[in-house]
């Protein structure tokens, strides 16, 4: 569930492979995500909207967006195998510009939210932010 953003206390300077991978778990956490839509809009439009050249594009958009993702991901999980852990950074101003509480609170401490919320919700139902 998405709520209100209240400030949080990171630590002053934390070690920036911590940090970096905290955002590799919150990018794969993005790919799964975006990969869930796909098979939404084919439950939702049925077999036919595989006939439809402007449907296959978006298709094609979606699994381009999931794996420039993962690729991000891969890109900083490799290259943060080579930073050593003395290299420090002080995370609070960029957590400030985090919109959503739920990442804001993995990425400030490492504290997973578990998957994102899933697409078959309930009718109706809603979050509010």
């Amino acid at each position: 569930m998405n709520d209100i953003v209240t400030p949080l206390t990171a630590a002053p300077e934390e070690a920036l492979p911590d940090v970096l991978m905290r955002l590799v778990s919150e990018l794969h956490d993005v790919a799964y995500l975006i990969e869930r839509v796909e098979p939404q809009i084919l439950e939702i439009g049925g077999e036919g909207v595989l006939q439809s050249p402007d449907t296959m594009k978006i298709l094609q958009g979606i699994d381009l967006a999931v794996q420039k993702t993962r690729g991000l991901a891969e890109f900083i999980d490799t290259i943060t195998g080579s930073i050593p852990n003395e290299w420090k950074v002080d995370v609070s101003t960029a957590l400030s510009l985090v919109k959503l509480a739920d990442m804001q609170r993995s990425l400030a401490n490492g504290m997973r939210h578990g998957h994102s919320q899933p697409l078959n919700k309930a009718a109706g139902d809603f979050d509010f932010f």
